[in-house]
């Protein structure tokens, strides 16, 4: 049973580990984690930066000291190259939020309003860009100003309730406009680690064989057009919009779906 499950509570002890942390770093001086989600410290000395939120910052005509930018590097590098959009299923905390509002959605059978409003995923790239370009014109980072993961993450690290009322949101465009609203076709931070994680190591791999056809990895799935390849043929889920939360993989009966690494590194060559 707990196998089904395996990935999911992966998901959950990284994302709540992780705000433990940040706790315990910023009011019990335990230095293991310092800061929030936009800039932290690991150890007391190794810098991390949200890139996106560096790079409005760069708009804003600010000044970049090398530790943002460093940061901002490592970041990049992470899930540039690595293990791709993991950062909206594995650490953002708004996450915990859009998952409850589809729980409530599947147990109470709540449908959403989406045959009468259409939310295209592109809209998370076209609000990437107009970020950066109100970035430039106000001097400042502007969708760090509204950012409902920004306000929550800092809500429960600080103490501040200000993040509510856009938390709530979030919470009922999910449960009531659209499925993955938010994550999958808003927000344009999921849209900059789509972008930048493309490329990375870790995909998906499906084996058309095994597969019977049952189509509960689309069901379950918050990206299902990136599983475009299912039933078709075999091969990696390429697309950088896969967040690698690993849903498909864990209700998969017939074993046709998996994390891969090795495969990946081989076709590239």
């Amino acid at each position: 049973m707990l196998r089904k499950y395996r990935y999911l509570i992966l998901r959950r002890f990284v994302q709540i580990g992780l705000l433990c942390l940040y706790i315990l770093g910023n009011y019990a001086g335990l230095k293991i984690l310092q800061g929030n989600l936009s800039s932290s410290l690991v150890f007391g000395t190794i810098p991390l930066s949200d890139p996106f939120a560096v790079l409005q910052l760069f708009f804003s005509g600010a000044m970049l000291g090398a530790n943002a930018l460093l940061g901002a590097l490592i970041i990049a590098v992470f899930y540039g190259l690595l293990v791709g959009r993991v950062y909206c299923s594995y650490v953002c905390p708004v996450n915990l939020i859009t998952d409850f509002a589809a729980f409530l959605r599947r147990k109470l059978g709540i449908d959403t309003l989406g045959s009468l409003v259409q939310l295209s995923g592109n809209l998370r790239y076209i609000f990437l860009v107009l970020s950066l370009l109100l970035s430039a014109i106000f001097g400042m980072a502007a969708f760090e100003a509204v950012s409902p993961i920004g306000m929550m993450h800092r809500g429960i690290i600080f103490g501040a309730g200000v993040g509510f009322f856009a938390v709530l949101v979030v919470f009922l465009l999910d449960l009531f406009v659209a499925k993955n609203a938010f994550c999958g076709k808003i927000c344009p931070l999921g849209g900059f680690y789509s972008l930048i994680g493309s490329f990375a190591l870790l995909k998906v791999r499906y084996d058309l064989e095994s597969c019977t056809h049952c189509l509960e990895c689309k069901r379950i799935c918050p990206q299902k057009q990136v599983l475009e390849l299912i039933g078709k043929e075999s091969g990696l889920v390429t697309s950088g919009e896969c967040t690698r939360c690993g849903r498909c993989i864990e209700v998969c009966e017939d074993n046709a779906l998996h994390f891969n690494v090795l495969d990946f590194i081989k076709e590239k060559k």
